[in-house]
């Protein structure tokens, strides 16, 4: 799952945490039929129900919940089921409800959306409520309905919104929010990126990522970014550099904080493998992947790339072999549309009649994927 999900429950302020008192609306559906979970879900169970990908089932939790008014009196609790069922409506692809939904809450950086408006409740408490994932969905969702600048607009506000509180954090700061905060910023970055490498603004790209580096010179991942945006650019010995210092960064300093060491290894063998694959060297490109599956058999990435490279050498028996393989043991990991369009491909290469393998997949997905996968990626 996506990081918005991951910080849907996250207040701006790190290390929100309250314990309010019990609502006592839930006494009084105590004697009904259905379980208190079902009406009032709490977070967790959100959040549970967001990381299997249930999110009709979190459609239908919250809305069943504010129309009970079993949604606790806190603001900060509204806030944050709102935020599930946003995030739930765009991973559906409602967009119109999605705008609807963000247009009843009003203003995100209003008053009554801060924790000194409440002092009752929040007694000594202070800054905005508003979870993360909400901003970041109000940037992203006009690029859905078409607005490209708009949601370029909003997102450039979102980064300067980050970046203010970075600064009021003090940039030198290493407590576990500057950490969180850092993180959001590269998030929203990556988010600018990816619009501008869809209409190939590669120098674009590639200043925003120097400015991240600049202030994290020893993250692995985002100096592979910077790699793979300078191979867009044809600037292959650039690329090359930027990935040596990867590797002399696993080998000298470790895995760090941002990766386990095979998270960190298998960076590495990919970084490789898409030299190789520039170059046109497959044979070379499938051994890096290999060492990569070997290391994790969880890694998409790497089982994805190696099917490409054994369909460019050729082999569609094989490369079909690894992704059916791939889905079928680690389904979890390995079902996404990008897996599931480069295998329809492969099929409509090495089968005349590939509408059957294809209407088996289809059957396949229907009874195994997240409510959000789009299944027309089968082409059928």
């Amino acid at each position: 799952m996506g990081e918005e999900a991951e910080t849907a429950a996250a207040g701006e302020s790190a290390g929100d945490s309250e314990t309010p008192t019990k609502n006592p609306t839930l006494d009084s559906v105590t004697n009904q039929s259905f379980s208190l979970n079902d009406l009032a879900p709490e977070l967790s169970s959100l959040h549970d129900l967001a990381n299997r990908g249930s999110w009709r089932s979190i459609l239908d939790k919250v809305s069943r919940a504010r129309k009970l008014s079993l949604i606790s009196t806190y603001p900060h609790h509204a806030l944050t089921y709102a935020a599930y069922y946003v995030l739930a409506l765009t991973k559906l692809r409602k967009y119109d409800e999605v705008l609807q939904e963000l247009s009843s809450l009003d203003n995100l950086d209003s008053s009554q959306y801060c924790y000194e408006s409440y002092p009752d409740l929040y007694a000594g408490r202070r800054g905005s409520m508003v979870p993360f994932s909400l901003r970041w969905i109000h940037a992203q969702v006009p690029i859905r309905t078409g607005q490209r600048q708009e949601t370029l607009d909003r997102l450039y506000r979102l980064l300067d919104f980050v970046r203010t509180k970075l600064e009021e954090k003090g940039s030198r700061n290493l407590s576990e929010s500057v950490k969180m905060w850092r993180k959001r910023e590269s998030f929203v970055i990556s988010s600018i990126m990816g619009i501008h490498l869809s209409q190939k603004e590669f120098n674009v790209c590639l200043d925003l990522m120097k400015y991240v580096i600049a202030s994290d010179d020893c993250n692995p991942v985002l100096l592979s970014k910077l790699g793979h945006i300078q191979m867009l650019l044809g600037d292959l010995e650039g690329a090359k550099k930027v990935f040596g210092r990867v590797e002399k960064l696993s080998d000298e300093v470790g895995f760090g904080e941002q990766l386990s060491e095979v998270e960190l290894r298998n960076l590495v063998n990919r970084n490789k493998a898409l030299l190789y694959m520039v170059a046109k060297d497959y044979v070379s490109a499938v051994r890096e992947y290999d060492q990569c599956i070997e290391r994790d058999g969880t890694d998409a990435v790497a089982i994805n790339n190696k099917a490409i490279c054994l369909m460019y050498l050729r082999d569609l028996s094989d490369s079909i072999k690894v992704l059916e393989v791939a889905l079928e043991e680690i389904p979890t990991h390995a079902l996404n549309e990008t897996l599931v369009v480069n295998l329809c491909s492969m099929y409509e290469l090495a089968f005349v009649n590939h509408s059957d393998n294809k209407t088996r997949l289809s059957n396949w997905i229907a009874r195994v994927a997240p409510d959000d996968f789009d299944a027309s990626c089968t082409r059928i």
